[in-house]
């Protein structure tokens, strides 16, 4: 069995407080990790290990007065923050702070990028383009399935959501309507967005089944 593992937790100090904390995996389970076992914390402070008598990695620190923030995020996410040749988050990041920056962080904020790229863009395969960007895309409003793909990406990222394209099919012969909460026939484009909890949203059409 493959585990992946991982962990936020932030601590509000009166005073500098000593700390002993038991948040790494067991050794005789790290060859099962799929992810780096590393603890993180911010402000970065000083850290001594040892191990207790049942095996455990335990750290030591000296919390400092205030907040610590406590983390183990896989570094390989870390790409699906960065822009690139389709997703310009340097153009859209003012917008996104404006429009999202009082949501909860999580699951419905990604939702919430994902119904406003359905409310405002409109689907066409003759506005099909390989030449255009997100930033394209939120300019005319209009675009395939890519292009919404692209832009509900792009949104994620300047949220500080990991967010990644996918390729796949879906049909509608035989699939449940409502096991996706976007589908669209005859296909879909997804995005892998990770907020706190791994989802998994198509970016194309609204079936009025899923509703």
């Amino acid at each position: 069995m493959k585990i992946r593992a991982g962990y936020e937790i932030t601590y509000d100090c009166p005073q500098p407080t000593p700390m002993i904390v038991e948040l790494s995996v067991h050794p005789i389970r790290r060859s099962d990790l799929i992810t780096p076992d590393a603890i993180r914390l911010e402000p970065p402070v000083p850290i001594k290990e040892y191990r207790d008598g049942f095996g455990n990695i335990c750290q030591v620190i000296k919390a400092p007065k205030g907040e610590i923030r406590m983390f183990s995020d896989p570094v390989e996410t870390l790409v699906y923050l960065l822009g690139s040749r389709y997703c310009e988050t340097d153009r859209l990041s003012e917008f996104a702070w404006a429009r999202f920056g009082t949501f909860p962080k999580g699951g419905a904020l990604v939702q919430a990028i994902c119904d406003l790229v359905h409310q405002e863009v409109t689907f066409g395969y003759e506005h099909a383009s390989v030449a255009r960007t997100a930033f394209d895309t939120f300019k005319e409003r209009r675009g395939v399935c890519r292009d919404f793909a692209h832009l509900a990406i792009t949104l994620c990222r300047c949220m500080n959501i990991p967010a990644r394209y996918c390729t796949g099919y879906l049909g509608d012969i035989g699939v449940p309507p409502k096991t996706f909460r976007w589908i669209s026939a005859p296909g879909s484009r997804l995005i892998l967005a990770a907020a706190g909890t791994p989802s998994t949203l198509a970016t194309t059409h609204r079936a009025s089944a899923a509703s």
